[in-house]
This record gives structure tokens, sequence and C-alpha cells, in this order.
């Protein structure tokens, strides 16, 4: 299997966080989504972000930015989509994604979903973590998602699909599981007591 390209989802509104973009807040001196970037970037081929409205704003980032191609923000899946499309034009298989708010995510996050693809005839896969109650809790903006199924999505994003594992499901999507230990790698700054704990988890993993 080819080396997967790499999407970071940036393209929600952000309301719990009073709008704006979380992934430009500072963290430990530079911004969440510079942490983001130099996390997922050595693991990939090639890297893009997904996010709507001026690009412009991401300039100095020197990265393709893809917007949503469904209109309305449906959610997390318009970002893959745009994900698959700009990797298909590129000749890829697949692509990684990441969130923009998630700071600390695993440093072997691409490798560990193509384990858990592999010999899938299409890769699909969701990071998940323990959990005491539910045994496991599922991670929908981590994956690793096929390009040979775009179409498919871009169908089920017509017919009204927004929640990631409901297609996902439908598809034989796999699961990698990551251990969680002193810092949830998954923990996202989603309001203001968020990027004052973000800012802490930064210090003690410093």
């Amino acid at each position: 299997m080819k080396q997967p390209l790499g999407v970071i989802l940036a393209g929600g509104q952000a309301t719990r966080m009073g709008g704006g973009d979380k992934g430009l807040l500072s963290l430990d001196g530079q911004s969440i989504l510079r942490h983001v970037i130099d996390r997922l970037e050595p693991q990939v081929a090639a890297l893009a972000l997904n996010a709507n409205g001026d690009p412009a704003r991401f300039t100095d980032l020197d990265l393709p930015i893809l917007p949503d191609s469904v209109a309305g923000f449906p959610g997390p899946l318009a970002g893959v989509l745009a994900g698959l499309d700009w990797a298909a034009d590129r000749g890829a298989d697949s692509i990684v994604t990441a969130a923009a708010d998630t700071p600390f995510f695993p440093e072997d996050l691409v490798p560990r979903l193509l384990l858990a693809a592999e010999g899938m005839a299409h890769p699909l896969a969701l990071a998940t973590t323990p959990d005491p109650r539910r045994g496991t809790v599922r991670h929908p903006t981590f994956g690793i998602w096929p390009v040979a199924l775009r179409d498919d999505l871009r169908e089920a994003l017509a017919r009204g699909t927004r929640k990631v594992v409901i297609w996902t499901e439908q598809h034989g999507g796999r699961e990698a599981l990551f251990a969680t230990g002193a810092i949830d790698p998954f923990f996202n700054v989603n309001t203001p007591e968020d990027l004052v704990q973000a800012r802490d988890m930064a210090k003690g993993a410093a």
C-alpha cells in the first residue's frame, strides 16, 4: 500500500469556543495547528488542510487549503470527502485525517491505522481508546480513508448521512486501539476551559 496523504480537519465552526479558528490559538509558544502539523507531517507523503472561509488566514502554513464541497457545514465527513478528492487528483490510494484542535495525538498514528486496515480491499479504520464503561471510544476525526470509496461517501452525504461511524460501519470499518496514559492523546480543545487544560498538559509533557 502506498504511503497515505494527510488531511487536517479544520472545517468546523468552533461554536463552543465562540467562533474563529481553534487551531490558531496559542499553545506552548506556537499555534495548536502547528503542533498538529508537526505530528502528522512526518507520517504522511503530503499534507493538506481542510478549512472553510478565507484561505488567506493560513498562508503562512504553506499547505493546500481544501474547502468542503458540500454546503452547510455538514461535519467531518465533508472534510474527509474534500481530502479524498484531493488525494485522487494526486494518484493516492488513501488519506489519514487528524483534527486541527487535538495537539497531543500519537506520533505513530499512521502506522497503527495502516496496521489495523491491513488486508482490507479498501483501507478504512478509526482510532479508538479504552473506556471503562463502553469498552472503547471511537475518535471519528482520526482515521484512514480509501480514495476508492469517495463517490460512495459523496452519495451518502447527499442522502443526509452526517455521523462518521454510520458510514464506516456500512463498509466494515475497523478500529486501531491506542492506550491512554498520563495525557489523553485525543484530548481536543473545544472550550476556553479546554485551552487552559491543554496548556497545563503541554507544560507537564515538556
